[in-house]
């Protein structure tokens, strides 16, 4: 058995990882995972970059900044096993503002990212101060192309932690979030906030955590990099069951992993939040993906599109950009370590991102794979260079 390392946030899209090393998915594949929990997602990126784990529960961004030489001088090549989760998130807004939205008006139907995002602005301070767990996430990227070209000079964007988040909201440090389960529900269940959005209604099929590995260890072993992936994904289809997410929830609850009660966790794991102290329910579909369609994969098209994303906003050379973005996640990797297990992965190593409203069936090893529905809010499509 092969001790290995493995960072994470303490949030229920780090769950392959818990199940992988709680349900023996890692132990039959040779390996015993000592997972080590991080308070923010700076220091869980600067132990992997520094040595101190051998892979990580990682912000989906996270390895492109890194290939574009973002985020403080830690460049440390990183790389991008898999996508342990698609989506995951919410946005809400504090109580004053929530207010404010009902009392003009506002439904709260958690399903129309422009009518919420108008209501927003429309009523919220000004600057509106909006928390994100980390400058390099989907969190932020998402937020910035659902506000657009109405939130320039008008948000004023903040990195809180995680766990953080709900006392952020509560002490009027922040009027807004978007922030991933459990921490949503825990603004709700402190009466601090109201959820407007999950994260889906922006990008369906957004890649939010990946297993990211230092790229110098994951070449140089290239068998245990192989057998966590395998172990990870045995992992994440086991979640994908919806019969799991009670057993899950108890497992993520306990005290060395989230530390909280498992019928919070559960909405996550379910879709079915609750999004104010009101007690409004909210029915989610897919609110989080851990497996269907392929949504272990890393497609090189979700890379580039973060690329193109962060080279936008920080002035780098897009086409450059895309192109580093693109070598960061490693399909090459994943079919390698999932070749002889019997489990259908695609053909391609990119697609168009957001071009498909229905599921879609797709080429790959076996013939039997078919995607999930793929649309950002606004019906934009991104095409991937096709020389990537």
């Amino acid at each position: 058995m092969t001790v290995l390392n493995v960072g994470f946030v303490p949030l229920l899209d780090a769950a392959p990882l818990i199940i992988a090393s709680e349900m023996g998915f890692a132990a039959e594949e040779g390996l015993a995972l000592n997972l080590r929990p991080a308070a923010s997602w700076s220091l869980v990126r600067d132990m992997l970059a520094f040595g101190a784990v051998e892979a990580a529960h990682m912000l989906a961004p996270v390895p492109v900044a890194s290939a574009l030489r973002m985020g403080g001088g830690n460049t440390v090549p990183l790389s991008a096993g898999a996508v342990m989760s698609l989506n995951g998130t919410v946005i809400g807004v504090g109580e004053p503002t929530a207010q404010r939205m009902r009392a003009a008006g506002f439904g709260f139907d958690f399903a129309d990212p422009v009518a919420a995002r108008e209501a927003m602005l429309a009523v919220a301070p000004k600057p509106l101060r909006l928390g994100v767990p980390f400058p390099f996430s989907m969190h932020y990227e998402l937020v910035t192309y659902w506000l657009g070209a109405a939130g320039q000079g008008a948000v004023d964007i903040r990195t809180v932690p995680p766990s953080l988040m709900a006392d952020a909201i509560a002490n009027d440090e922040i009027d807004a979030f978007c922030v991933g389960e459990p921490w949503g529900s825990l603004v709700v269940e402190q009466t601090a906030g109201t959820l407007i959005l999950p994260g889906t209604s922006i990008w369906t099929q957004a890649p939010e955590k990946v297993l990211a590995m230092r790229t110098d260890w994951g070449e140089e072993n290239a068998a245990l990099r192989n057998a966590l992936i395998r172990a990870t994904v045995k992992a994440s289809r086991w979640l994908g069951d919806p019969s799991s997410s009670t057993v899950a929830s108890e497992i993520l609850s306990a005290t060395e992993h989230l530390d909280l009660p498992a019928e919070i966790l559960d909405r996550g794991l379910s879709g079915h939040l609750t999004i104010s102290s009101r007690g409004e329910n909210r029915r989610v579909p897919d609110f989080v993906n851990f497996f269907a369609g392929a949504a272990n994969f890393p497609w090189r098209s979700q890379a580039e599109w973060i690329g193109a994303q962060l080279a936008r906003r920080t002035g780098q050379d897009e086409t450059a950009a895309r192109k580093a973005a693109a070598s960061v996640f490693r399909s090459d990797w994943y079919r390698d370590a999932m070749s002889k297990t019997g489990l259908d992965v695609p053909g391609a190593s990119s697609k168009i991102e957001g071009g498909n409203a229905e599921e879609m069936p797709v080429a790959s090893a076996l013939g039997r794979l078919t995607l999930q529905p793929n649309q950002f809010y606004d019906r934009r499509v991104f095409d991937p260079d096709p020389t990537l």
